[in-house]
């Protein structure tokens, strides 16, 4: 996964000048969903696959079985789902969405990768050392809002810490469980790969931070830049996350290589195949819409062609709303 760390934030930081102070809250505008929603029960189009167009994108987990393991759904997702910000601004260094937390749930994205910088017992939502005017509560606010709204659906959540600790005094692991007791209800920490029926209206962890309990699908052992796996006693997972991307058809030649073992796949296995990367320009700084501008057209092309099965999750740098249904269709 693309990652803003010392080795390549040291260039971007000589080679651009210092920016001021981030670290002011600003929260993240939660717009309820529309009422008709609230009314949707969690029995609706569970005992056969209904049709898309019948359930809709918002609900669009509720046309899928509930024996369905998560392993076999293809999940459109994000990359650094709070990046929205840029510093210095229109550099393509740091930010990796256009949309907001919410509006990336509307659309149909239920993968969502939470950066968290750790500071003053608390998290704030970080890509490397840039700050995203955004809090792990804003985050944690838009999910729970949207799973009250639409309650046949799941959001899993991979929780990473970003950056450097600052003036903590307790671990990123307590400080992750203090979030957690105000909801617990809304979070399932099992470690298995679960059936959609069993997560309905919760958040799945996946954890990309050491803990002292079982908690989450265990992911600490995470390669860096290469495809790889992680076989726990309770969960396997393929990831290709190659993000310093020196060509963009070595990319797509990885991403396409774990889509067709993804979808023929009968292990039960996880797959999450990260389309995000970023490209070193001159003097080594990164350039992500350098490798999204040729991606996103090459998966919008692959997927118009509706080819049905199951993809694995797919975490997405600038996804839109017409990309993320493209991926959705696969299901169904």
């Amino acid at each position: 996964m693309f990652k803003f760390n010392m080795r390549y934030l040291t260039i971007l930081f000589f080679g651009i000048a210092t920016t001021s102070t981030m670290l002011s809250s600003c929260s993240e505008n939660v717009i309820g969903m529309d009422s008709e929603d609230k009314n949707l029960s969690l029995h609706d189009n569970k005992i056969s696959k209904a049709s898309l167009a019948s359930v809709g994108i918002g609900n669009w987990m509720s046309g899928l079985e509930d024996n369905t393991s998560i392993s076999k759904i293809s999940i459109p997702g994000t990359h650094d789902s709070g990046a929205m910000r840029e510093v210095p601004s229109n550099s393509g260094t740091a930010k990796t969405q256009n949309l907001t937390i919410r509006e990336q749930l509307n659309a149909g994205i239920r993968f969502l990768d939470i950066r968290c910088r750790h500071i003053d017992n608390s998290f704030a939502i970080h890509h490397g050392a840039i700050y995203q005017n955004l809090n792990f509560d804003d985050v944690l606010s838009a999910c729970y809002t949207f799973l009250d709204n639409h309650p046949t659906e799941t959001i899993v959540m991979s929780v990473k810490e970003e950056y450097n600790a600052s003036n903590t005094t307790r671990t990123f692991e307590q400080t992750f469980d203090s979030y957690i007791q105000k909801n617990p209800s809304r979070w399932d920490l099992g470690v298995n790969i679960p059936n959609l029926g069993s997560i309905r209206g919760k958040i799945k962890l996946l954890r990309r931070f050491s803990a002292g309990t079982s908690k989450g699908i265990d992911a600490t052992s995470w390669a860096d830049n290469t495809t790889f796996e992680i076989n726990n006693p309770a969960a396997s997972l393929k990831v290709q996350d190659y993000y310093q991307v020196g060509n963009n058809d070595d990319k797509w030649s990885k991403i396409s290589a774990l889509y067709n073992e993804a979808k023929a796949d009968t292990s039960g296995k996880l797959y999450i195949n990260f389309t995000s990367g970023y490209k070193p320009l001159i003097f080594g700084i990164p350039s992500i819409p350098t490798v999204s501008n040729n991606i996103n057209p090459k998966l919008k092309t692959l997927f118009q062609s509706s080819p049905q099965g199951s993809y694995g999750i797919m975490p997405i740098d600038f996804v839109n709303a017409e990309l993320a249904e493209l991926i959705i269709k696969t299901n169904f």
